[in-house]
């Protein structure tokens, strides 16, 4: 197996969530059989498990996805380092100093997301511009229509989410950044969230309403 095949079928995973050798091999442009003899390796490198899910009709399929070695392979941006920082914050000056470096980092991203959205007047332009932006910061995210008159914008990665999970006021204000940059002509909603379990945040864009405090 290429380093390439490999990297490609750990990003698939990651961006599709569990998958069959079948529709990995379609992706791939090659066979179920010839997916799986990639994916076995992958398993032996500890880097994917599966697991059998019996549907209404058939034989059980086996689903594939990333173990938490296959995670890992994705950076979570100098966790430990972030970590003993935020501790050391916290020792020094409290919440109130956890808070405040949240709101520091707020106001830098603000100006930086809303200088990249200047002069993008239809929500769809600056959703996707968001969704660029968030992608070169390594969220891994992507934008589309949901078909209900709304978007979706789903981020498959978290570079944060050790600082996150010690600190959810990470998650709030980027929630409320989202809410800031896309204006008052819509409304974002949080309706997955990595650190409640999902695979991944994502997040619900109506146009017009009020701003969700989820």
């Amino acid at each position: 197996m290429t380093e390439q095949s490999a990297d490609t079928i750990l990003n698939l995973l990651k961006m599709r969530g569990p998958q069959t050798a079948k529709a990995l091999g379609v992706r791939l442009g090659m066979s179920a059989e010839g997916a799986r003899q990639h994916l076995a390796k992958l398993r032996q490198s500890g880097l994917v498990v599966h697991a059998d899910a019996r549907e209404e009709v058939g034989r059980p399929k086996r689903y594939w996805r990333l173990s938490e070695a296959g995670h890992g392979r994705f950076p979570d941006s100098h966790a430990q380092l972030t970590l003993d920082l935020l501790n050391a914050m916290r020792g020094e000056f409290g919440e109130d100093g956890i808070d405040r470096l949240v709101g520091a980092r707020e106001r830098q991203m603000l100006s930086a997301y809303q200088s990249r959205l200047e002069g993008k007047t239809k929500l769809k332009d600056r959703i996707s511009a968001l969704a660029e932006v968030r992608s070169e910061e390594g969220y891994m995210a992507e934008a589309h229509e949901d078909g209900d008159g709304g978007f979706a914008l789903i981020e498959n990665h978290c570079p944060i989410c050790a600082a996150a999970t010690e600190c959810q006021n990470f998650c709030r204000s980027e929630l409320a950044i989202f809410q800031q940059v896309l204006g008052p002509d819509a409304t974002v909603e949080r309706t997955d969230h990595l650190l409640a379990g999902a695979r991944r945040c994502a997040y619900r864009i109506t146009p017009g309403g009020a701003p969700s405090t989820i």
